[in-house]
């Protein structure tokens, strides 16, 4: 079998008979691997909105929760400041009662 001269130049014809510097294998190759390039940009773009979506999403919940737990709080706090207004009137009223039983003893 004879070597193709152009071929050991490093000259190639395509499927379309048009004369390459690239041999066709490695042309395939290349075509290949530019598809597969670009099928992982778009899978990354895709990646990248997913992700920014969790995170807006995450950060709706954060500030959800940050709203309840301030409320929370609030309410706890409320709840504190009616025990003590309580304790408050109880030894308010506990005087009232040693004022009058005092009082009647006179």
């Amino acid at each position: 079998m004879a070597k193709d001269p152009l071929a050991e130049a490093g000259f190639y014809f395509d499927d379309l008979n048009k004369l390459r510097v690239l041999e066709p294998d490695v042309s395939q190759k290349t075509s290949e691997l530019k598809e597969e390039c670009k099928d992982f940009v778009d899978k990354i773009g895709q990646f990248g909105k997913i992700a920014r979506g969790v995170i807006e999403l995450v950060d709706e919940l954060a500030k959800e929760v940050d709203t309840e737990k301030m409320e929370a709080i609030g309410a706890r706090n409320l709840l504190k400041s009616v025990a003590k207004q309580r304790e408050a009137q109880q030894q308010q009223l506990q005087g009232l009662v040693a004022e009058n039983k005092m009082q009647l003893e006179r």
